[in-house]
């Protein structure tokens, strides 16, 4: 951790499996970016992966940790974003598939003990097929979530716009769908998302930080890297405090064309606003 902060810090990474770097993560290989991230200081990474499952955790965690890194979470944006895989495809084999995958992402995220994180793989709503499309995406979620808490994960459900998924766009209608779980599952809050579904960031994060297991920063508006003297970050500090959080905090923004320089830009923001919390 920081000087300053008593959250694990991340930053967003690639998967070796990804056909390409995920576009808000760190734009090097897998072993160069952990290398440079210990560098700066970081204590982790949140993984993206695309098709990886329990049978590359042991090399996930080795590269990893030999940066003196952690793993701390597992994403699956890749899922959808590169394979265009989702839950709610008309194509009933497409469904499967991605399904296959995600629950290949559970238990790599159990084999690893950390959480596994759902976003976009969700899919968007087509005319006339929004309720079938909800249904699917319903069963599919609760058996993720199942599969991640039989191998000894947590399924943490990530509310994004509606550019992104016609499902779950705020934190209350994610929490919805987690109550009728029969699994431990909780929230993924993204400022970027946040703001774009017009949810007040820092009230968000008061109302649910004891329901949150990550929170993924951006600057706002460009959702770039983070700034020295960005007002909002003392304040999130603060609800992440009252509220009991005991997650950790990923910083998934664009690099500017430069990863080394946006990772070390957002550090040094985030450790200048826990001075002021």
């Amino acid at each position: 951790m920081t000087a300053r902060l008593p959250w694990p810090l991340a930053y967003t990474v690639s998967g070796d499996d990804c056909a390409s770097p995920v576009p808000l993560g760190y734009t090097a290989p897998l072993t160069e970016a952990v290398r440079s991230l210990a560098e700066l200081g970081y204590d982790g990474v949140e993984v993206q992966v695309r098709e990886a499952g329990a049978r590359d955790a042991e090399a996930l965690a080795r590269t990893v940790e030999a940066a003196g890194l952690k793993v701390l979470g597992v994403g699956t944006g890749p899922v959808g974003a590169q394979d265009r895989l989702t839950l709610t495809d008309p194509s009933p084999d497409v469904r499967r598939h991605a399904l296959h995958r995600l629950l290949g992402a559970a238990r790599l995220a159990g084999e690893l003990g950390v959480p596994v994180t759902l976003g976009q793989s969700r899919g968007t709503f087509l005319p006339g097929l929004a309720d079938m499309q909800r249904l699917w995406a319903g069963r599919a979620v609760a058996q993720l979530a199942a599969e991640a808490s039989d191998r000894g994960s947590r399924l943490l459900l990530e509310p994004q716009s509606r550019a992104n998924t016609s499902l779950w766009n705020t934190p209350g209608e994610a929490l919805a769908v987690i109550h009728c779980l029969d699994a431990p599952a909780g929230l993924v809050l993204d400022t970027h998302h946040l703001d774009a579904e017009d949810v007040d960031v820092v009230r968000a994060v008061t109302d649910h930080a004891g329901s949150t297991g990550c929170l993924q920063l951006a600057a706002p508006s460009t959702r770039g890297p983070l700034s020295v003297g960005d007002p909002r970050l003392p304040a999130l500090f603060t609800a992440l405090h009252e509220g009991g959080f005991t997650g950790w905090l990923t910083l998934e923004h664009t690099q500017d064309g430069d990863s080394a320089k946006a990772a070390a830009r957002s550090w040094t923001a985030l450790d200048a606003a826990a001075a002021l919390s």
